[in-house]
């Protein structure tokens, strides 16, 4: 297994991407401060109608899984922590259905961050099967999807409660 470093992260673009631009080198959480890159490369996107958003978003997610396919075989783990462009799109994908204002950006950003470590069913399983590119970029789009369920029944809430 290679440990990824800055000269690893400069060998190739996709090591460059899949290492969230350096924020995978991170010694501790690298997965949070990929996810926390999210938010500004989102924040480019956001003026754009949803179904551009989404375009853009699902084309991020399948240049990932080329991205995190190299990377993983480079370092010879395929989902290595230090491999956050999955994070990075998933949390883009959040905040496509979240309201522009901080307090709902950060309640999204802990809704992903807790799906994507707790991994429930069936986010785990796939996570185990899967250990290629797709695996990768898949078990983050689930716990995008779980995370985006439960805002959306938060902001239910508030409007109704």
């Amino acid at each position: 297994m290679t440990t990824p470093s800055l000269k690893f992260l400069l060998q190739h673009p996709a090591h460059f991407f899949a290492l969230g631009f350096g924020s995978g080198l991170a010694k501790k959480a690298p997965g949070t401060f990929g996810t926390v890159v999210g938010l500004p490369l989102y924040f480019l996107i956001a003026p754009f109608s949803l179904a551009l958003k989404l375009s853009i978003i699902s084309a991020l997610f399948l240049i990932g899984i080329y991205f995190c396919d190299v990377t993983g075989k480079a370092l010879g783990v395929s989902d290595h922590g230090g491999i956050v462009w999955d994070e990075i799109v998933a949390m883009m994908l959040v905040l496509a259905f979240t309201p522009n204002q901080w307090q709902w950006w950060l309640v999204a950003f802990i809704l992903f961050r807790l799906f994507d470590i707790w991994k429930p069913f069936p986010i785990r399983q796939f996570d185990a099967k899967l250990k290629n590119g797709f695996g990768v970029m898949f078990d983050d789009l689930l716990a995008a999807i779980y995370a985006i369920i439960a805002l959306q029944g938060l902001l239910w809430a508030v409007a109704h409660g």
